[in-house]
């Protein structure tokens, strides 16, 4: 049987401004915290808020469904790809040292560095990177081995990487081009990224509870993440703690607790200063990271633009930038109000955790910054049927394949199939229904992972069909 989720007391609001609103946040959020997730199937969390130098957060829950060990606010929990922000921060350090230029090509400072297409390579630049318009396919996990070389090794292996179109002319989500960020970040500062982590932000922003990998992570009390095997069975512990070290730049295995990670948010929010007055990063580069640099097709889930690391969201009431994160069953979620000092983190180990981040999102931004999270994207009961001839057709990346068709009664269907270590640790094939959402996209009738996936079609061939089938990806069509 699942074990219930247990309470972990919340720290009282502390720090040189407490806001007496935190009071208040804080006893709902012990009370709420131990029943969102047993609505939810969350094994366990841990939660904070911060509001100018004052802070709060609370856990409930399980670390591990195998152990029984209770989260707390003081437990490790993986971040993923909020990483990325952290990656983009040691860059733009580098910037304000005058080592690094965001419009030099990648191959100023990594000049082996290869795709299937030379031509993009030699143009994409390190903006590129760090805004996700390489153009080059880039969910690969590739294993180096655990070395300090890992990073350098994986760059190695991009040479057959193809390339989805010119640099610069679109957004498309980009892990692999986030462990080229991060192994710049150490050819410069002739170290490793975990050292340089260790050395030029944990240190000078005082975190304690921190880890760049599992053998930090386990002198913490450390979160499992918690996968299916299927979509009707049990989340059980994974099989594995993190994905490929070789990846760690951009997601792969940074942990701590919310109340670290808000720490460095914190600093963001303040131009670059950490909480005792050191400068961490330069003001200008702070605020360069949150400006926009592309637009992001309309998806429902992130951001409506990017900037140099941050998602970016125009919501009711003001702006906010954040990010999310998902390893191996553990998902992160961080959002924050720049101008309000306003911030909030959730880490989950499992379960369907967007509820979860939702309602206490939307209460923590309401309350403290004036800001509505709008609803996610739902299906419209009456969705019409429509020629769906712009739509139909496979779309093809090296972590799944999608076949888009539409039956004899003007039905749309998705076959999404996943490869590589997506088949591996992502589940089992999928088919599922689409009906319209906004102009040029389509949105899953059936929740998948606590959500209405929106399906955006981008770019056109000449003939009426979308070249790219976008959930963040673009995933090119290879079939008619």
């Amino acid at each position: 049987m699942p074990q219930a989720p247990s309470e972990s007391p919340s720290h009282a609001p502390s720090g040189p401004e407490a806001d007496p609103r935190l009071d208040a946040l804080s006893a709902w959020l012990s009370g709420r915290l131990p029943e969102l997730l047993a609505e939810h199937r969350v094994p366990g969390a841990a939660v904070a808020v911060s509001v100018g130098g004052a802070v709060i957060d609370a856990a409930a829950g399980v670390l591990s469904k195998s152990t029984g060990v209770e989260a707390t606010p003081d437990s490790v929990f993986q971040i993923g790809s909020i990483t990325k922000v952290w990656t983009a921060t040691l860059a733009m350090q580098l910037v304000d040292e005058g080592k690094l230029a965001l419009d030099a090509p990648v191959h100023d400072y990594l000049p082996d560095f290869a795709l299937a297409d030379a031509s993009a390579a030699a143009a994409i630049t390190v903006r590129h990177l760090m805004c996700h318009v390489s153009g080059f396919e880039g969910d690969i996990f590739t294993d180096t081995g655990v070395g300090d070389d890992c990073l350098e090794r994986f760059v190695a292996t991009l040479g057959d990487a193809p390339q989805l179109f010119a640099p610069g002319e679109r957004f498309s989500y980009n892990n692999a081009g986030y462990c080229m960020l991060g192994r710049i970040v150490e050819v410069l500062r002739g170290k490793t990224y975990d050292a340089c982590l260790r050395d030029h932000l944990f240190a000078p922003l005082g975190l304690t509870h921190a880890a760049t990998g599992p053998y930090e992570a386990i002198l913490h009390r450390a979160a499992v993440g918690h996968i299916q095997a299927g979509p009707d069975a049990p989340f059980e512990p994974a099989p594995a703690w993190a994905l490929p070290r070789s990846n760690s730049a951009a997601g792969a295995m940074l942990a701590m607790r919310p109340r670290d990670l808000l720490t460095f948010v914190r600093a963001h929010l303040a131009d670059g200063l950490g909480p005792d007055g050191t400068r961490v990063l330069g003001a200008e580069s702070a605020r360069a990271m949150r400006e926009r640099q592309t637009d992001v097709p309309y998806l429902g889930f992130m951001g409506d633009e990017w900037g140099l690391g941050w998602e970016i969201f125009d919501w009711p009431g003001g702006t906010v930038i954040g990010h999310d994160g998902g390893t191996l069953g553990q998902s992160a979620f961080l959002r924050a109000v720049p101008g309000r000092d306003v911030a909030v983190a959730v880490l989950t180990n499992g379960g369907e955790p967007i509820a979860v981040y939702e309602e206490i999102t939307r209460r923590v931004l309401r309350e403290l910054a004036d800001v509505e999270l709008p609803p996610l994207p739902a299906p419209a009961p009456d969705a019409p049927r429509v020629d769906a001839a712009r739509y139909v057709g496979t779309y093809s990346s090296g972590i799944a394949d999608t076949v888009v068709s539409q039956d004899e009664e003007g039905r749309i269907w998705a076959e999404r199939t996943p490869k590589g270590i997506m088949a591996e640790f992502g589940g089992p094939p999928e088919r599922f229904e689409l009906v319209p959402a906004r102009e040029g996209s389509l949105i899953a009738v059936q929740r998948q992972h606590g959500m209405h996936q929106v399906h955006s079609f981008v770019g056109d061939d000449g003939d009426g069909h979308a070249l790219f089938l976008h959930t963040g990806r673009a995933d090119r069509r290879v079939a008619p």
